[in-house]
Formats: structure tokens, sequence, C-alpha cells
């Protein structure tokens, strides 16, 4: 790791302005930056880090919900309210990493978290997401790379857990920069390899997330998040599914369906989310809609069984919520 000049500032707007100078980084958690200092690829000359800063880990419940950026998973996962009003949220936050990462990691680092992909993560791989001409995923190791999107100019995976569950809830970031203030809904915060390959997001340079804003739970909502791993213990799933439904009279009146782990960004299954709108409120529907969920896939050599463990996941889910 290369040295660099830590700034404390003393508060959110005043980081924000440290952050916008070249040659910089913010810190909250760590848990992702200190990764990427270690492996070599970032090296930063100043580090900015707003984890001392007062006020900017409360939960409000609500609803609705206003949770503060540097709320850890743990806090969020043990929140007794927010789990009781937004279940889905808080076991996202419960099944991400491990104990003692999860009670550093803050709810605004696990949404900007750059991606795990090997190639991108070892310095001697030049490729797209670091700014190079290759992916080099896409024709060599791709068993855990994206199966949608997957014939962009980058495969990578997107590697946020509560992003899952956020987008399902109609999430929104309320975010500081030299700019000023602004409110970026969580269906337009996330940014395709098309669009800008070595971004995954729309925050601006010195743009810094305070707090994550959830709208009240619709009468008759209903909310589910599974993932599936290789293993019980610590482990990057193979696929996320995060379920929202609104019911009233036995019909699905509202869906947001998404996926998780198998995308550039987490993925809104629009396909899914038409079959269940409409629909009455029974386990049959389930199949039919992770059908259609996964019938855009393109997997890649290596990972077409996940495509066949994305169906399985969501239908699983929604039998479970529609029971």
């Amino acid at each position: 790791m290369k040295p660099f000049a830590l700034v404390r500032p003393a508060t959110l707007a005043e980081a924000s302005r440290e952050a916008a100078k070249p040659r910089s980084e913010l810190k909250a958690g760590g848990v992702d930056l200190l990764d990427r200092l270690k492996e070599g690829f970032d090296s930063p000359e100043r580090v900015v880090t707003i984890a001392h800063l007062p006020g900017l880990d409360g939960i409000h419940a609500g609803p609705p919900a206003r949770v503060g950026a540097l709320a850890t998973l743990a806090h969020i996962a043990a929140h007794r309210d927010l789990r009781r009003l937004y279940p889905a949220l808080a076991d996202a936050a419960e099944g991400a990493a491990t104990p003692q990462i999860r009670n550093m990691a803050t709810l605004g680092g696990n949404l900007c978290q750059r991606p795990r992909c090997w190639y991108y993560r070892l310095a001697e791989f030049d490729c797209r997401k670091k700014g190079g001409a290759t992916c080099f995923a896409q024709d060599g190791e791709n068993r855990f790379h994206a199966i949608f999107d997957s014939d962009l100019v980058c495969c990578c995976l997107h590697p946020s857990a509560t992003a899952v569950a956020l987008l399902a809830y109609s999430g929104r970031v309320e975010t500081v920069s030299p700019r000023g203030r602004r409110t970026i809904a969580l269906d337009d915060f996330f940014v395709r390899p098309t669009k800008d390959a070595v971004k995954e997001n729309v925050l601006e340079p010195g743009e810094i997330i305070e707090t994550v804003a959830i709208p009240a739970p619709a009468p008759g909502a209903r909310s589910i998040y599974r993932k599936l791993k290789e293993k019980e213990s610590f482990d990057w799933p193979l696929v996320e599914v995060c379920v929202n439904l609104t019911v009233a009279g036995g019909v699905i009146r509202d869906s947001r369906v998404v996926l998780g782990s198998v995308a550039p960004t987490p993925r809104r299954a629009t396909e899914a989310e038409a079959v269940l709108r409409g629909a009455r409120a029974a386990p049959e529907v389930a199949a039919r809609a992770a059908e259609a969920a996964v019938a855009g896939a393109k997997p890649l050599k290596q990972n077409a069984f996940r495509v066949r463990l994305a169906r399985v996941t969501l239908e699983r889910a929604l039998r479970e919520i529609l029971a």
C-alpha cells in the first residue's frame, strides 16, 4: 500500500469539497477501499474519511424510512422496526459478508462498492473497467460473471446486496456535493457499461450519499429477499432475488422484482413484474413469472448453470411470499 494523506473534515459539506479534489478517495467503513489499496491498483494521494462525522448513522424506520449512509449493515439487520416494515432490506444486510465486516461496512459504502471481478482486481489486467480495451472475462474465466448484459463492454457483477432490496423498495439516495444537494432514485442511480464502463453509479466527484429514503409500504405490501451461495459461511452469492408485491382482494396490484449478482447493475425483472401484475395471488403464477424473468439471459461459456439457479430461486421466493 502506498502512503497517502488522511483528511478528517469537520462536516459533510467540507468532506464533499475535499473529496472532489484530484487524486482523492472517500472512506466510510473502508472495507472495499482498503482492499483496493492493498491490491495496488488504487493509489490515491488523499483519503477523505467521514467515519467520524456525527448524525450519519441514524435509522428512522418511519414509515417512510430514512437510513443514514453510515449505518452499518449489522445495525440495519438488527433494527427491529426496520425489519418489521422492510424485512427484505434487513435480510439483505444480514446475509452480506461476515459478522466482523457487517459491523464495519456501511450502507453508503455497500451501495458504492466496486466490482469483485478478478480481472478488475488484478493489477496485471488492464481491463475495460479500468479504462482498457478488453473485457478479459468474456472469453476467460467467467463462471461468476454476468448472465444478463454479458454482451456489453464489461460483464462484471454488481456486488451490493442492499442495492437489490432498496431497488425493490423504490428507494432514493440523498446526496451532498460541492454543487449542492440532490435526490436520486435507485432506478436512475446505477450506470450500465454501455454508458460508462469505468463507473457503477451516477455520483459526481465529491458527491457523497447522506441518507437513503424508502417509501412507506403500501397497504397489502409483502416483500422477500433470498440469495443462493455455494456454501453457508461467507461467500459471494450465485444469485439474489428480491420481490416487493402489493396484494389486495387476492390480486397482485403492483410488483417489483429485482435480480442481483446476475448483471453489471442490479436488474429489474420487468418481464416478471408484468406477469405478476393483475394476476391472482396464488403460487401457481410463480413459475410463469420466474420463467419470464430469465427469458432474456445471455450466459457466457462457463456460467449457463446460473440461469436455472436464478429461475428456481425466484420461483421459490414467489411461492413463499404468495403462500
